[in-house]
């Protein structure tokens, strides 16, 4: 597939900005103006002060004698290049690919997009009449490299749509200045007469290059698609990531539902080739309104089975807001992870964690309680009851050491003992009553006690005796006492876990 790019000129950037923010700008020429070494240079004008013969790089005072009424407004550093960020993200609907073109320009890859809104005459006419809609004077073409479609975006005079391998026919009839060239160059170019491109593209390169260095070269090559021109993309390109445009903005929740079912086909059949799975995806709706509203999902085990898939998405599709309508749908998979040979199968019914339907059920759950409310624990090789268990982050996690089975331990655990009020202690007998959260439980059935001693290497303090108790009720508590007993009371209780 060929490289199509598109490149869009904002001839008045700041201006049009500022002329949006404050509507009593539109009708009057103004200009922006930096101070330089004592006086005001002009870096920007709008429509209305260039057609009076103002221009970027003259004096503000001698504007201001030409046009007594014009308005000079500061200059504010840096704010083009971030209005040119808020655009390209803002075009992110059109392309993964942006390029930022400092300080008036964007350079949009759109190669393999153009015909998802129907060929590239409608593509390009599509991004021109959103810009101008918004307020900005822009001005567009397309072409196999940037250097023409560059060129014929701020030179062009008649067809902005550049065929394939017509890069040299574009540019042929337009000046010099339209290949990026230094000033210097472009000032020697003008002493000799050559006023077009045409002039001195067949000149020998031996003497261009002797007349106007490398530089010359380079952007006629790059321009003819003679040599590959590097760029940097505004956002980072997302390795497994689908888009999906729509003819017109989607409401409904019936639309959204089938725009999570295409893309979820095209991810999982990539997904699929590659023996991959998703373990982590987030849908994305872009909306005219220039809003962005999103859902995400997560799995236990890497998984490009789509009906499952989209069940995890159908849970939150009624939290998404399409207000007047979402334009651009993208999935992108921002988690993937291998999946074994074992686990193509999955969906099979093994026993176990490694069940299919099992994992199926804890994402599900997950999806409609919060996965931060469902935990996996493993065994911990401590003696402290605290430190006997530790949490998992995968389903897959396999435990180090065998979960402790000859002494009972709780179901439930606290994460710190919490303290009891005791009455009657005996030397190695539990209490006959306890009084835990302002209720008094009587003490029917008891086992113990299990001295449990503190490690020391990790922490100095007593030991426990732990005693396994019934209460009146048939509750049943997993209590300790803190150290040695001692006859004056001052023994401390404490629970520490519940039983079944």
């Amino acid at each position: 597939m060929s490289k199509r790019f598109v490149a869009i000129w904002f001839r008045h950037l700041l201006t049009d900005w500022l002329a949006l923010r404050r509507p009593d700008l539109r009708n009057l020429p103004f200009v922006i103006a930096i101070k330089d070494h004592g006086r005001l240079l002009i870096t920007a004008t709008n429509n209305l002060a260039e057609t009076e013969g103002i221009y970027p790089g003259m004096l503000a005072a001698d504007a201001k004698a030409l046009v007594p009424s014009l308005e000079i407004i500061d200059d504010i550093p840096g704010k083009g290049n971030k209005l040119l960020k808020g655009i390209g993200e803002w075009c992110i609907r059109y392309t993964p690919i942006i390029i930022m073109d400092p300080s008036d320009g964007l350079i949009l890859d759109i190669s393999g997009c153009a015909h998802l809104w129907g060929g590239e005459h409608a593509y390009l006419q599509e991004i021109i009449s959103r810009l101008k809609g918004n307020g900005y004077d822009v001005r567009a073409a397309i072409a196999d490299t940037i250097g023409t479609a560059w060129a014929v975006a701020r030179f062009g005079k008649i067809n902005p749509i550049i065929g394939f391998n017509q890069q040299a026919e574009a540019l042929l009839s337009l000046p010099p200045a339209a290949l990026r060239l230094e000033s210097s160059v472009l000032e020697r170019l003008q002493k000799l007469g050559l006023k077009t491109i045409s002039s001195f593209m067949t000149m020998p390169r031996s003497v261009l290059r002797r007349r106007f260095g490398e530089g010359i070269l380079l952007r006629l090559d790059q321009a003819l698609g003679n040599e590959d021109e590097f760029y940097t993309s505004l956002l980072p390109v997302k390795p497994y990531e689908e888009r999906l445009p729509s003819l017109e903005p989607i409401r409904t929740a019936v639309g959204i539902e089938i725009a999570v079912q295409k893309l979820l086909e095209m991810l999982c059949k990539r997904l699929q080739q590659e023996g991959k799975g998703i373990r982590t995806a987030v849908f994305k709706g872009y909306r005219i309104d220039g809003k962005v509203v999103q859902m995400a999902i997560g799995t236990n085990l890497a998984s490009h089975n789509i009906q499952h898939l989209y069940k995890l998405f159908e849970l939150k599709i009624s939290t998404l807001e399409p207000a007047l309508g979402i334009e651009l749908f993208t999935l992108e998979a921002s988690k993937v992870e291998d999946i074994p040979p074992h686990q193509e199968a999955l969906w099979t019914g093994k026993p176990g964690l490694e069940d299919g339907s099992l994992a199926e059920l804890l994402d599900r759950l997950a999806g409609k309680v919060g996965a931060e409310t469902i935990h996996r624990y493993l065994p911990d090789e401590h003696y402290w009851p605290e430190r006997s268990i530790k949490t998992s982050c995968s389903i897959k996690d396999k435990p180090s050491i065998r979960w402790r089975t000859d002494k009972p331990r709780p179901v439930q655990l606290l994460a710190q003992p919490e303290k009891i009020d005791v009455t009657a202690p005996i030397p190695d007998y539990p209490p006959m009553l306890f009084r835990y959260k302002e209720k008094v439980h009587h003490v029917k059935k008891a086992d113990g006690p299990e001295r449990i001693e503190r490690e020391w290497w990790l922490d100095a303090g007593q030991h426990r005796d732990y005693y396994h108790v019934e209460d009146q009720n048939g509750q049943r508590y997993w209590l300790f006492r803190s150290g040695h007993y001692n006859e004056d009371g001052a023994n401390e209780w404490f629970i520490h876990g519940f039983f079944a």
